[in-house]
């Protein structure tokens, strides 16, 4: 369900904006994508799993947060991020 330490910097590395960029909007929007995705796929076997679905909806609540600052403060990195993603909006 959680991403590897290797994935994690991998996604770091393709969406950070300097050179020491851990907690841009891009990195953690980048991140929270992979760990909803994951999280998706133990949804659908385990779909009576409650505790895990709150999770979810939490994690996708705070990237739909970090998207609508990222989309406030620069519209051209939102719709980069968006494309890079594959996410809607």
């Amino acid at each position: 369900m959680s991403i590897t330490a290797e994935k994690k910097q991998e996604l770091i590395k393709g969406h950070a904006t300097g050179k020491d960029d851990t907690g841009s909007p891009e990195v953690q929007i980048a991140i929270l994508t992979e760990r909803i995705v994951n999280l998706t796929e133990h949804m659908k076997t385990h779909q009576k799993d409650v505790h895990s679905r709150r999770g979810l909806l939490g994690m996708v609540s705070k990237r739909r947060r970090l998207l609508d600052y990222l989309k406030r403060k620069d519209e051209a990195r939102y719709q980069e991020i968006i494309k890079k993603l594959g996410l809607r909006r």
